[in-house]
C-alpha cells in the first residue's frame, strides 16, 4: 500500500508532545512491516535543513486560500526506517516532505506562545491541508490512504469529499483520521469559513459547524473513511458526554467505524540497555545501572541521592488535563514522607509559577525545571523510582510505557490508555507493573502512592515489580499490524463501494 502520513509535528524534527513521538515511529513501524511509506508536514523553524540534510525539490505549489493563491516551496529529507540497514538515500530511509512557507510555519513556537495560540491558526492549517493534496499531484505521489493525525490535519477528509471529489488524481484515495487528543478540535469563529474555499452547505449539524463555530477536528470525523484514536478504553470514553468533548453524538453515529488502538514507542529510543543519554546503561537482568543513573539525575537536579528514599517523577505538558490540581493539593503532606520530587515541563503559566514556588518552598526535597530536554527526560526516566500520572483524562499516554521499560513505576489514574496499559501489582500473586487508582481525587492519590511507598521498602518485591515492569512489549509491531489491517479494510470498503 502506498501510505501517507500526515501530522502537523514529529520527531525529530518538531516536537511539543506525544503526537511528535508516534508520527516519528509509526511510519518506521509499517515500512518494516513491507509498506511503502510518505510523510508529510509543515516546515517550522526547527526543521534546519543543513541538521536535518534537507533539500529543496525545485518544486513549488500553488495553494488557494480565501480569495487568493499562496505559494509554498516542497523540502525533501528522510527518516531512517531501520529496516534495511543505515544511510540516507530513498531506497532505505522514508521519505519526508515539508511544505515551507515561512509567512505561516517560520515561528518561535508551533501552535502559539505560552500566552496563548496564534490568532491565523485556521489559516495556517488550512492552508497545510490543501498544501497535502496540492503537494501529492505536484510530486506525483497517488496515496492508497491518507493517515490525518489531529485536528490540523482534519480538512484533508473535508477536501477529498468536496472540491477534489470529482479529481481522477485521488479517485482510490481513502482517508484515516486519528484522534489524539479530543480536547485539542481547531475551534474558530464562523467567519473563516473563507478560508476553505467551500460552501456554506457544509457549515451545518452534519458538516463542521459546531455551536456557530467552525470546528476542524469535526470534519476529520465526518468526512474520513475511518477513525482510530490511541486506546481502546479511549475510543469507549470519548462516546460518552464526559469525556467527547461536544462531539460525543458524532463518535456515536460513526461507531462502526471508530477504533482503538494502543500507540507503541520506538525501543531504539527508548531502551535502557542502550540509551545513549544515560551516565550508565542497565537490563533487567542487571538493574545495578539503575542506581549511577539516580545519582546522576539528582546531582543535575542539585538533590542528595539515597538508596532509601525513593524518586518521584513527572514530565509533562503543564495542562489541566494532566490532573495537577491533584498533586497540588497534596505536595504538603507528599514532602512530609521520605520522598523526593522531581519535575520537567512546560506549559500554562500558572503551572509554571506553581511548580516553581514548589520548588523554592521544599529545595532539599523538590527538582523542578520548566522547559523541554529530550536528554533530561531519558535520565528522568532512568534515574526516577516512580512516575506519576494523575490525569483527569489521558487518550494512551507514553512516558507509561517509556516508564515500564526504564524500570521506573508508574503510578496512574485508570483512565484511557493509562487504563489498558498499568495493571494494578499483586504482592501473592506477584503480577501486574505498576498502581493504579480510578477517583479523581488528591486523597486517592495519596493514598496510593503510599500505597506504592510502601512496596520500595521492601527491596525483594521492588526488583520483582521493576522486573515485570520492564518485560512488558510495548513495540509498535503489534500496533503497526493492527493498523495496516484498518488500512485494508477502508481500502477494500472503498472498492466494494465503487461497485
Amino acid at each position: 500500500m502506498k501510505i501517507l502520513f500526515a501530522s502537523p509535528e514529529i520527531v525529530p524534527f518538531a516536537k511539543t508532545g506525544g503526537l511528535a513521538d508516534v508520527s516519528g515511529a509509526l511510519p518506521k513501524a509499517l515500512e518494516k512491516l513491507g509498506e511503502d511509506v510518505t510523510v508529510i508536514m509543515p516546515k517550522y523553524r526547527t526543521v534546519d535543513d543543513k541538521k536535518f540534510g534537507l533539500e529543496y525539490t525545485g518544486k513549488n505549489i500553488q495553494v488557494p486560500i480565501s480569495n487568493r493563491i499562496e505559494e509554498a516551496k516542497i523540502y525533501k529529507g528522510y527518516i531512517n526506517s531501520g529496516a534495511r540497514g543505515k544511510g540516507q538515500g530513498a531506497s532505505k530511509d522514508i521519505p519526508i516532505y515539508f511544505i515551507d512557507k515561512k509567512e505561516y510555519y517560520d515561528r518561535q513556537y508551533l501552535y502559539g506562545t505560552p500566552q496563548g495560540d496564534y490568532p491565523d491558526n485556521a489559516e495556517r492549517f488550512i492552508y497545510f491541508d490543501r498544501a497535502i493534496l496540492e503537494t501529492c499531484k505536484t510530486i506525483g505521489l497517488k496515496p492508497d490512504i491518507i493517515h490525518c493525525n489531529d485536528w490540523q490535519t482534519g480538512m484533508v477528509p473535508v477536501y477529498l469529499k468536496t472540491l477534489y471529489k470529482d479529481d481522477l488524481f485521488f479517485k482510490d484515495t481513502s482517508t484515516l483520521f486519528t484522534v489524539h487528543n479530543l480536547g485539542y478540535q481547531g475551534l474558530f469563529w464562523h467567519l473563516d469559513m473563507h478560508l476553505t474555499n467551500l460552501g456554506w452547505d457544509i457549515f451545518s449539524p452534519d458538516g463542521i459547524e459546531f455551536y456557530g463555530k467552525m470546528n476542524i477536528l469535526k470534519g476529520g470525523l465526518v468526512y474520513s473513511d475511518a477513525i482510530t484514536t490511541v486506546s481502546k478504553t479511549y475510543s469507549q470514553e470519548i462516546q460518552t458526554k464526559e469525556y467527547g468533548c461536544g462531539l460525543d453524538g458524532v463518535l456515536r453515529k460513526r461507531k462502526d467505524d471508530l477504533y482503538g488502538v494502543i500507540n507503541g514507542i520506538d525501543y531504539e529510543e527508548w531502551n535502557p540497555a542502550t540509551d545513549k543519554y544515560l551516565s550508565a546503561k542497565y537490563l533487567k537482568e542487571n538493574l545495578s545501572g539503575k542506581w549511577d543513573c539516580k545519582k546522576d539525575l539528582l546531582n543535575i537536579y542539585g538533590l542528595k541521592a539515597s538508596k532509601e528514599v525513593p524518586v518521584l517523577s513527572v514530565i509533562s505538558r503543564l495542562a489541566d488535563q494532566k490532573g495537577f490540581d491533584l498533586i497540588a493539593e497534596i505536595m504538603d503532606d507528599l514532602m512530609k514522607l521520605d520522598v523526593q520530587f522531581i519535575l520537567l515541563g512546560t506549559g500554562e503559566d500558572k503551572y509554571h509559577k506553581l511548580f516553581e514556588d514548589i520548588g523554592k518552598k521544599y529545595p532539599s526535597k523538590a527538582g523542578i525545571k520548566i522547559g523541554f530536554d529530550n536528554a533530561l527526560s531519558h535520565k528522568i526516566e532512568a534515574g526516577a523510582d516512580m512516575f506519576l500520572m494523575s490525569s483527569r483524562y489521558e487518550p494512551c499516554g507514553l512516558n507509561q510505557l517509556y516508564s515500564l521499560k526504564y524500570g521506573t513505576i508508574p503510578i496512574v489514574r485508570g483512565t484511557g490508555g493509562l487504563n489498558d496499559t498499568i495493571e494494578n501489582y499483586n504482592p501473592v500473586r506477584r503480577n501486574g507493573n505498576g498502581f493504579k487508582f480510578t477517583e479523581y481525587s488528591s486523597m486517592t492519590l495519596l493514598s496510593t502512592i503510599k500505597t506504592a511507598l510502601d512496596l520500595y521498602r521492601d527491596k525483594s518485591e521492588w526488583n520483582r515489580l521493576m522486573i515485570n515492569a520492564m518485560g512488558e512489549d510495548f513495540s509498535w509491531n503489534h500496533s503497526a499490524k493492527e493498523y495496516v489491517e484498518l488500512y485494508r479494510k477502508v481500502i477494500n470498503k472503498r472498492i466494494k463501494n465503487k461497485f
